[in-house]
Formats: structure tokens, C-alpha cells, sequence
């Protein structure tokens, strides 16, 4: 296998694990609606539309295990838990930026083309 091949090859492994953590259709919100102040699951829940609570847990249960939040149990009974955002997690926010104006502009073209059928 040449450099070259051997090069894109660890470029695509990138792209794959970044989009394995970050991928999908709820893990950005579920860490938006945390960052914005929602740290009790309902919050959550309730800040995310269409949301249901078993792909919340299983979300955060993924997003806790990579490092990008915290699950603190802040009192035994009743008992309550919160999530916060980890300082890892800021990190992430060189990629979402740059896909949130990407986002923005792909939906302007979108409608823009419709309108103009």
C-alpha cells in the first residue's frame, strides 16, 4: 500500500469515528439543549422536538461513555440527576459551527429552489 493510500485511509478512519460519535439525528440537539441550560432529563426531553425518551437515554448513555457529558446524581431520593456538558466537549465546537452555517445556507438553497419551480 503506497503513502498516499495509507494516508486517505486514515483520513476516512477520522471521518468514521467522528461521525460515530457525533452522527445521527439527535446527539448535536441532545448536546445543544445541555450546553443552552437543559440538565435534567425532562428538560431535555422537552427542548428536543419529537424526541422519545428511550433514544434520549440511549443518546446520553453514548454521549456520556465518549466523554462529551457528565451524569451527576445530585440528590438520593428523590433521586435526581443532571448533565452537563465536558470541557472535552467544547472541542467539537470547531466542527459544529462551520456544519450549523452549512446547515443554514444548504436550507436557504433548498427553499430557494423550490420557490423558484
Amino acid at each position: 500500500m503506497s503513502d498516499n493510500e495509507k494516508r486517505f485511509r486514515e483520513k476516512i478512519k477520522a471521518v468514521q469515528d467522528t461521525l460515530f460519535v457525533l452522527g445521527g439525528k439527535w446527539k448535536l440537539p441532545i448536546i445543544l439543549s445541555i450546553y443552552e441550560g437543559n440538565k435534567r432529563f425532562n428538560d431535555i426531553a422537552t427542548s428536543i422536538p419529537n424526541i422519545t425518551n428511550r433514544v434520549l437515554s440511549k443518546e446520553l448513555k453514548h454521549l456520556e461513555e465518549n466523554l462529551l457529558i457528565n451524569r451527576t446524581i445530585v440528590s438520593d431520593y428523590p433521586i435526581k440527576i443532571e448533565y452537563d456538558v465536558t470541557d472535552y466537549c467544547y472541542s467539537i465546537g470547531l466542527v459544529v459551527k462551520p456544519m450549523e452555517e452549512w446547515g443554514k445556507n444548504h436550507r436557504k438553497k433548498l427553499v430557494s429552489r423550490s420557490r423558484a419551480v
